[in-house]
């Protein structure tokens, strides 16, 4: 009789147990689905890091990259201005020792020595050189010229570019039918004279400008006698290679 009672209690308790885990159950099922819903949230976040972290570890390594470049880049820099400060040096001792042999002539204004970038250039009043019309060196240009050509025998690494310059005044004769042929001549003249002083002709380029590059006005005889002039110029070889003698 008591193991009857106990069977029947027996089956209540399952009743009521199986009663209350189908509501568990059901709600159970929601909490499973939620918690896999999360999960796979939790998943895709934690993707969308791994994804983020890898992009993070490129751009540092590019970074790293872009810095090392950038050194190289500033020690480059650095190099290319200590060059520029001893070639800057190297420039302003060349145009102190250039003044310094022509300084008689200076001061008595028959020549200009003047300095842009990287070249440095001769100046001569025609009237030096020349007589008027003429392309035959005079014997007071010929000693002025012998000083300007020892004092630029030095520069080996330098092209030596002579150009004849005239004022606007027209010139027509037998032998200059323009002022192209007249500044040309007295160009060659020179740079024929600097080839007996010792000069190598291969570093010598003469040209003639006529009236075309003017320093002056030519409505005035002061104007007309500073464009009357010889220019001597000395150019770094790398640049007579790089845009030839005549680019400034």
């Amino acid at each position: 009789m008591n193991r009857s009672r106990l069977s029947v209690a027996g089956l209540l308790v399952a009743a009521a147990f199986i009663a209350t885990g189908c509501v568990s159950k059901g709600d159970y099922e929601k909490l499973q689905a939620d918690k896999n819903k999360e999960i796979d949230e939790l998943q895709k976040q934690r993707g969308g890091l791994q994804e983020q972290l890898k992009g993070l570890q490129s751009q540092k390594t590019s970074l790293e990259q872009q810095q090392a470049d950038l050194r190289k880049q500033v020690d480059a820099l650095e190099q290319q201005k200590s060059q520029l400060l001893t070639a800057t040096q190297q420039d302003k001792s060349q145009y102190d020792a250039l003044v310094k042999n022509l300084t008689e002539e200076v001061k008595k204004g028959e020549l200009q020595v003047r300095q842009y970038k990287d070249m440095l250039t001769v100046d001569v009043a025609e009237q030096m050189f020349f007589d008027s019309g003429r392309a035959d060196l005079k014997d007071t240009g010929k000693a002025v010229l012998k000083k300007v050509g020892d004092a630029l025998k030095g520069y080996e690494d330098k092209v030596i570019r002579v150009v004849g310059h005239t004022d606007n005044v027209p010139i027509k004769t037998k032998v200059f039918p323009s002022n192209w042929e007249l500044s040309v001549a007295r160009a060659t003249t020179v740079v024929r004279f600097l080839q007996e002083t010792g000069i190598p002709p291969e570093r010598m380029v003469a040209s003639g400008r006529a009236e075309y590059q003017p320093v002056a006005e030519n409505e005035t005889p002061e104007g007309r006698k500073k464009n009357r002039r010889i220019e001597i110029t000395l150019i770094d070889k790398n640049l007579v290679q790089e845009g030839g003698p005549g680019k400034k």
